[in-house]
């Protein structure tokens, strides 16, 4: 069903507003600069969005589940593997993949300089991205604790760990360096193997404990 002219325009203005809070900053960003670049009046951006602050957790809301969804529908798979190592490697990419997508780091670094002002952004980015995903990894990992190809004890912090063996160092890199830092697709691959690989040492049913 083809889009409304009003979803035409809200569209717009996500759009715009997008690029010019990456370019600019929450701060540097103002409705007018965004009326502008979406070829609207500020009457209509106010129409639909309340202020600028609602504007912008929209932004984040449906960048973050853009990305992750794919993700979340990989952990389901993961449930029921026939050959963990290999489909936890294959989850691995996938998450390096989603989570360094350069708009969305960008809008990570943003949500993190705009923390104090106001901690609503913080919140919202961390329980829809990696809280939501930590949480189908953790049911993910008890499933196959249950089918005897984990051992897991509290399968929430085995989640957290697989999360911060594969996701920690690259996502950091990019904070502190930018855009730069973004590793390339062999060096995404290592990760993605070496976390896995630490992760089996840890959690496989073979590991002494």
């Amino acid at each position: 069903m083809p889009a409304t002219r009003s979803e035409r325009k809200r569209d717009a203005i996500v759009e715009a507003a997008t690029e010019i809070f990456l370019r600019s900053g929450y701060r540097g960003t103002s409705m007018d600069d965004i009326a502008a670049a979406a070829g609207v009046s500020k009457q209509t951006v106010y129409s639909h969005f309340a202020d600028k602050e609602a504007l912008f957790l929209d932004i984040v809301v449906s960048t973050v589940d853009e990305t992750g969804d794919p993700v979340r529908a990989g952990v389901v798979e993961v449930a029921d593997s026939g050959d963990l190592a290999a489909d936890l490697v294959d989850l691995a990419r996938r998450q390096l993949d989603q989570v360094l997508q350069p708009r969305l780091l960008q809008l990570r670094r943003l949500v993190i300089s705009e923390a104090e002002r106001f901690p609503t952004l913080g919140e919202v980015f961390l329980e829809r991205g990696q809280a939501r995903t930590g949480a189908a990894l953790a049911d993910a990992f008890a499933r196959l604790g249950e089918r005897g190809l984990l051992v897991v004890d509290d399968p929430v912090q085995a989640a957290t760990h697989f999360n911060q063996l594969i996701l920690a160092g690259p996502v950091n890199r990019v904070m502190f360096l930018g855009l730069v830092g973004i590793p390339k697709r062999a060096e995404r691959d290592r990760i993605a193997e070496q976390g896995v690989r630490a992760f089996l040492a840890a959690y496989g049913p073979t590991t002494p404990r």
